[in-house]
C-alpha cells in the first residue's frame, strides 16, 4: 500500500512538473511574440530605399572599401532581419565548460531594435532560456531555467539601454545597409585598417571600433567599454568571419564574444547563423 501511494505521488509529481513547463513554455512563446509584434509595429520609414555608392565618398577610406566589397550599387535597404544561431555559450567565467545553445533573433532598422530568444542546454532536459534584447530604446536581460525560474532579469537602466545599442551596431556587419551614413552611423577615421562607429537612438549614443581585414570586410568590433552589470563596464571584443553572399550582400557566417578583463579575455559566445532572412525596404 505505501508502495502504491508512492507511485502515485511521483506520478503527480512528473504529470505537475509537465504541466508546469508547458505553461511555462507558452507563456515565453506568448511572450516572444509580443515583443516581436511591438517592434515590427514601431517600425518606420527608412530615409532611402537604395544604397546610393555617392554616400560613401567621403568616409574613411578602410570604410569606404568595406561598403565597395560587402554592396552592391542599387542595393535595397534592409528593414528587418529573422536569423537562427547555433554554437556554445559559457556561462561561467571561472570555468572552461561551454553548452550548446540554439537562438533566433528578430532586428528591425528604424528605430534600431533586436530581440534575441535563445535556448542554452545545462544538463540533458534542463535548458535556460534567455531574452536578450533592445526594444523602443530600453534594454533587458532575462534568463529562467526552463522559463520558470528567473535567474536573471535586468531592464530599464541606462546601463542596459547602451549595452544592447552596442550588441545591435556590432551585429549590424549582418545588416549591412545599416551601417550607411543615410541610416543613421557617422564614422571616424582611426588608422588605415580601422575607423569608430557611432550611432544614437533618442538619448542613448555609443561608439564601437571596427576593424577591417586585407579582404576590405569587417573583421573585429571592440568597445573600450561596455556594461556588464548596473555598475559594472569591461573593455568588449567581437570576432567574426566566414563571409558569404546573401541577398547580394556579403555577411559574416561566424562570430566570437568575449570580454577582456584585468585578468585575461573571458570569451563566453561562439556561434554560427544557420539561416537569415531578409525584408527590404518596398520599391
Amino acid at each position: 500500500m505505501a508502495l502504491a501511494y508512492f507511485l502515485v505521488a511521483v506520478v503527480s509529481l512528473v504529470a505537475a512538473t509537465a504541466v508546469a513547463v508547458l505553461l511555462g513554455r507558452r507563456r515565453w512563446q506568448r511572450a516572444s511574440l509580443v515583443r516581436r509584434e511591438t517592434m515590427q509595429a514601431a517600425c518606420l520609414p527608412l530615409p532611402r530605399k537604395f544604397y546610393d555608392p555617392g554616400e560613401i565618398e567621403v568616409l574613411p577610406t578602410p570604410v569606404k572599401r568595406y561598403f565597395e566589397t560587402a554592396l552592391q550599387a542599387g542595393q535595397a535597404m534592409v528593414a528587418t532581419v529573422r536569423f537562427s544561431q547555433q554554437g556554445q555559450f559559457r556561462l561561467n567565467e571561472k570555468k572552461n565548460i561551454w553548452q550548446p545553445f540554439h537562438a533566433s533573433q528578430f532586428v528591425t532598422m528604424q528605430p534600431p531594435g533586436f530581440d534575441w530568444d535563445a535556448r542554452i542546454r545545462m544538463a540533458p532536459g534542463v535548458d535556460v532560456w534567455v531574452h536578450d534584447s533592445y526594444l523602443l530604446g530600453a534594454g533587458s536581460l532575462r534568463a529562467a531555467v526552463l522559463g520558470l525560474v528567473t535567474v536573471a532579469d535586468v531592464r530599464d537602466t541606462a546601463a542596459s539601454a547602451r549595452g544592447e545599442l552596442m550588441r545591435y551596431l556590432a551585429e549590424a556587419a549582418w545588416y549591412p545597409t545599416a551601417l550607411l551614413p543615410s541610416q543613421g552611423v557617422r564614422w571616424d577615421s582611426i588608422d588605415d585598417s580601422s575607423a569608430r562607429a557611432t550611432l544614437s537612438d533618442g538619448t542613448t549614443t555609443v561608439s564601437l571600433d571596427f576593424r577591417f581585414g586585407t579582404d576590405g570586410l569587417i573583421a573585429t568590433v571592440w568597445a573600450a567599454s561596455r556594461p556588464r552589470t548596473a555598475t559594472e563596464s569591461a573593455a568588449w571584443l567581437c570576432r567574426i568571419s566566414s563571409y558569404e553572399l546573401r541577398a547580394g550582400m556579403r555577411v559574416p557566417v561566424l562570430g566570437e564574444v568575449e570580454w577582456e578583463l584585468p585578468g585575461g579575455p573571458a570569451p563566453y559566445f561562439k556561434g554560427h547563423v544557420v539561416d537569415i532572412e531578409y525584408e527590404f525596404v518596398s520599391r
